[in-house]
């Protein structure tokens, strides 16, 4: 049984980016009863497939319309972060943040320097007051999109942030997913582990549950 609230208070989620990652939390999110307005950077022309697939809760939407819930999952390339700073007021929302700290796409490619930060703390600093949480960056696309209940288990989907509040709220809405959500503490410690190239980074686990 879970341990952590509900996601009542977020019936509409954002999704900025369309990517593999993007597609397959926007379905995650329709699927349960969420309305999702998803944006790119191209506009919402190229989003009509997409949406067609997910359904009537999916609308694309330009990248500002897309953040403008109070719950956002930042799926965009880690370099194009500096990029939203302007796009919406991003103080108090909550922000999933799925990015991994690749210098290039297509193919993904090298290690983007941020210094001492680990790559969530760096776009904290890019979306000035929005309460970051780090999650979903540690798994594959494919096993964000398929069902996460198994016969041996549940998928773990690792979190880490530095608000007890937001923290609570991503993960209730990752277990109403299905998904085992596993507290890693703040973004230093947490997001250092499931960083690209960190110790979780990449790992795929199932958490079996005990009655």
């Amino acid at each position: 049984m879970s341990t952590h609230g509900t996601m009542s208070t977020h019936r509409t989620i954002g999704v900025l980016g369309a990517g593999e990652v993007g597609q397959a939390v926007a379905d995650k999110a329709v699927r349960h009863g969420h309305d999702v307005l998803i944006g790119n950077s191209r506009g919402p022309g190229t989003l009509e497939a997409l949406v067609g697939r997910l359904g009537p809760r999916a609308r694309g939407v330009t990248a500002e319309e897309a953040a403008k819930p109070e719950l956002v999952f930042l799926s965009v390339p880690f370099f194009a972060v500096p990029e939203l700073t302007g796009l919406t007021t991003w103080a108090g929302k909550i922000v999933v943040d799925t990015t991994n700290q690749f210098a290039a796409a297509n193919p993904w490619r090298g290690r983007y320097d941020v210094g001492d930060l680990t790559g969530s703390e760096w776009v904290a600093r890019h979306l000035p007051g929005a309460r970051i949480v780090k999650a979903l960056n540690t798994l594959y696309a494919p096993f964000i999109a398929a069902d996460p209940r198994h016969a041996e288990g549940r998928q773990v989907a690792f979190y880490a942030g530095d608000d007890a509040d937001a923290k609570a709220a991503v993960a209730g809405l990752l277990d109403a997913f299905g998904f085992a959500a596993l507290d890693l503490g703040g973004l230093r410690e947490g997001g250092r582990l499931m960083q690209l190239d960190g110790a979780l980074s990449a790992k795929h686990l199932l958490l079996q549950d005990v009655d």
